[in-house]
């Protein structure tokens, strides 16, 4: 099962991988022929009522597969204000090749003639709530005509990620849905029928642009906790500008007072908090629960932080108390597996700290995927391992990274990945933020190797998130 939200990443990839969405748009095409046909014999009729998105050109290319059946497309506005530039050029095929298309630019003239066959495709997975005008009028005729009615991949007016269904929404006899079932899609009384539409297996495992569109920041937001430093005071700092770069509105740092001074100097745009002692111990740890909980932080918890027993005590009743969300890196992951929490974690351990922690033991990470996957079943937590191809996995699902480059070996990378994912997660669930995350922060590296080698600091990293989070065609 796939949401919509998730599907147009899907997409996304796929076209990434060189499987256009043009190609996907001629299958989907395709298979709502078979599904016309499998409900009407040659020569009956059907009306098409579509939309001016993807959604209605899916039935634009169904027309071309549809020769002998005698079918009638309403365009429900006009064709120049068609979405996408695929969906138009299937549109205007049908124009040139004199198929019965017509525009309806004002739903008071909606007239949605006698059919056999009625598909609705006027809005696909990308709307939600109930319908507006005209697509309200067009619902209303359809559910009231005597036809079969055939939804393209979901009935207008329903919901795609929570399987909600419009009051006004099309009332389908059968859908054709495309890849995979939708959340929802069961429970409706319709025969629900999923299509391959020739959408590689690699396009959901592997992370893409996609999975970067689906967590990309549209406003700054969010203001990650950085819980760090004592022995190491640039991995703190480096975790806090990254999270900056991809989004956050603030970023503050609690660390001991002995270093507040120097991890304020990295960056004027860091907020350093201040403790009274020279490493974490468990008298800060009611502090930090109540800031963070009060706050609404994302944590990132671990960077610099050192191995103390009393500093490892900390995180352990840090855990423990704390029931928010939060990114657990460095020697705090050596806590994890033996603490009961009810927060929400992303644990980003390397090749490393993933045996340590409990995980398997190899060279490739990709390799040992399964195994990692079933052991962040058994945590419980998303786990981020990182490599030269990083995994991501919540236990069920798993993704992978192929994004980065050698030069990715140099210290502190790994805390600017913690704080691209703190501030993703302020926008998408955990495992969406850790996918786009690593592919964000190997895409920064391979921008860098690009210009001058393999020689770039974590520090140039900074400079090159925002590029790969809001640039456009090359991630």
């Amino acid at each position: 099962m796939i949401t919509g939200e998730r599907m147009a990443a899907v997409d996304e990839n796929a076209a990434a991988l060189g499987v256009p969405r043009k190609q996907l748009m001629e299958s989907s095409g395709h298979a709502l022929a078979r599904a016309v046909r499998a409900v009407a014999d040659p020569g009956s009729s059907v009306a098409i009522a579509a939309g001016r998105g993807n959604n209605g050109g899916d039935a634009f290319v169904a027309v071309r597969f549809l020769e002998e059946y005698d079918v009638t497309t309403l365009l429900l506005g006009r064709a120049e204000t068609i979405g996408t530039d695929i969906a138009r050029e299937n549109w205007e095929a049908l124009e040139r090749a004199d198929y019965d298309v017509r525009e309806v630019t004002d739903s008071r003239t909606f007239d949605l003639p006698e059919a056999d066959v009625i598909v609705d495709a006027m809005l696909g997975t990308g709307i939600s709530g109930n319908l507006r005008e005209p697509a309200a009028t067009a619902a209303r005729a359809i559910n009231d005509a005597d036809a079969t009615v055939v939804a393209v991949d979901v009935p207008s007016g329903f919901d795609a990620d929570e399987g909600d269904h419009a009051d006004n929404g099309v009332e389908a006899d059968r859908v054709v849905t495309f890849h995979d079932a939708k959340p929802g899609l069961a429970d409706l009384v319709a025969e629900v029928t999923v299509a391959d539409i020739g959408i590689p297996t690699a396009a959901e495992r592997f992370a893409g642009p996609g999975d970067v569109s689906l967590a990309r920041p549209t406003d700054r937001e969010g203001r990650p906790y950085v819980i760090g430093g004592g022995p190491y005071t640039g991995a703190p700092a480096l975790a806090a500008q990254s999270a900056l770069r991809a989004g956050a509105e603030l970023t503050f740092v609690a660390a001991p007072e002995s270093v507040t001074g120097e991890i304020q100097g990295y960056s004027e745009d860091l907020i350093v908090q201040p403790y009274g002692s020279e490493v974490l111990t468990p008298d800060q740890v009611d502090d930090l629960v109540d800031t963070a909980e009060r706050y609404e932080n994302v944590v990132v918890l671990g960077p610099g932080l050192g191995t103390a027993d009393e500093t490892l005590e900390a995180v352990r009743q840090f855990l423990e108390s704390y029931t928010g969300r939060a990114v657990v890196d460095a020697d705090a992951l050596a806590v994890v597996p033996k603490v009961d929490t009810d927060a929400t974690l992303v644990c980003t351990p390397n090749r490393g700290e993933l045996e340590r922690m409990g995980g398997p033991d190899a060279d490739s990470l990709a390799d040992v995927a399964d195994e990692i996957e079933a052991f962040a079943a058994d945590l419980d937590h998303v786990v981020l391992a990182k490599g030269a191809d990083d995994v991501i996995t919540d236990g069920n699902r798993t993704r992978i990274s192929r994004s980065g480059t050698p030069g990715m070996k140099v210290g502190g990378t790994g805390d600017t990945l913690a704080g691209i994912v703190a501030a993703l997660m302020e926008h998408v669930e955990p495992l969406d933020s850790a996918a786009a995350g690593a592919h964000v922060n190997g895409l920064a590296g391979e921008r860098l190797a690009e210009n001058g080698g393999y020689g770039y600091l974590a520090t140039d990293l900074l400079e090159e998130i925002p590029a790969v989070l809001w640039g456009g065609s090359d991630v």
